[in-house]
């Protein structure tokens, strides 16, 4: 196939494309900066600088739209939110377009989304068909989901990918939270009740694989099948790196240091790949200190 791919630089994109090489596909990477793309993929990547350039997508056969400002990396003032926002819903409008100016459109669309669509609910065990809380976290999935579904039709179908906490080698939550607790300073963050959803680069990549090639469509949680609590992962990431893990962040701090953003880590989703598994996909990781020691150096 030939796979047209935003955000294929960031930490998701880095890991899928090497494997869609390797199946033999070709690749196309959106992207703004071209020369320093260039110097992060493989020659084999074709790059297309931005969509504006182009009128269709005629000759591309699966399109996965990865692209959008990291979340977690700064306070939600409202321009931020505003940027969190765009980014994400413009291409992703801007691709929907393309699609309808196709006389062959491609196969799929794989679009981005977040178990933050839920938003923050508790004790919860969240699937699929979850009502959602509403907070800026839903808000921002939900449009950008109502927009990726308008590219579908009897030509294509449509996979939103409601992902969860990333486990990978450099970057994603580890690359934030591995410093201070190689020092000994991690530890529970607010109560430590709050579920966090997780998932291994494996298991990701294995998934958009997955809805790649099944007659699959709607969203997917893209969680492992076993969320653990704040606490729980806390002292599993102070096992790995043989550091201690009982410096509490209190919640009160957490909230005075992130602002409304603090959300994204006192509150959680009890999510479960329900359709996923439900439609033949097998996990290959399962057990958090696993994952963890697989891909912590």
């Amino acid at each position: 196939m030939k796979i047209l791919i935003t955000g294929g630089t960031g930490l998701i994109g880095r890991h899928l494309i090497p494997r869609l090489l390797e199946l033999g596909h070709s690749v196309i990477v959106v992207t703004r900066s071209p020369e320093k793309a260039r110097q992060q993929l493989d020659a084999r990547v074709e790059l297309w600088k931005g969509l504006n350039e182009h009128s269709t997508l005629e000759g591309i056969d699966a399109v996965i739209n990865l692209a959008g400002e990291p979340i977690a990396d700064k306070r939600w003032t409202e321009d931020q939110k505003q940027r969190l926002c765009t980014s994400r819903w413009h291409i992703t409008q801007k691709l929907v377009e393309l699609f309808a100016a196709s006389a062959q459109p491609p196969r799929v669309l794989i679009s981005g989304s977040a178990a933050g669509y839920y938003g923050d609910l508790g004790e919860v065990v969240v699937t699929e068909e979850e009502p959602p809380h509403n907070e800026f976290t839903h808000k921002l999935c939900a449009r950008w989901e109502q927009i990726a579904c308008d590219a579908q039709s009897e030509n294509t179908r449509v996979c939103l990918l409601r992902t969860g906490v990333v486990l990978a080698p450099k970057g994603g939550i580890l690359g934030k939270m591995v410093p201070p607790f190689k020092l000994g300073l991690g530890g529970p963050i607010g109560t430590g009740r709050q579920y966090l959803a997780w998932i291994h680069i494996d298991d990701m990549v294995n998934g958009i694989i997955w809805l790649l090639d099944n007659d699959l469509r709607g969203p997917f949680n893209m969680v492992s099948p076993y969320p653990v609590r704040n606490e729980q992962f806390a002292h599993a990431l102070g096992h790995a790196l043989h550091r201690p893990a009982v410096l509490r962040a209190p919640a009160a701090a957490v909230r005075l240091l992130m602002g409304e953003s603090s959300v994204l880590v006192l509150g959680g989703q009890r999510a479960l790949p329900k359709r996923l598994e439900e439609s033949g996909f097998g996990f290959r990781w399962y057990d958090l200190e696993e994952a963890l020691g697989d891909v912590l150096p």
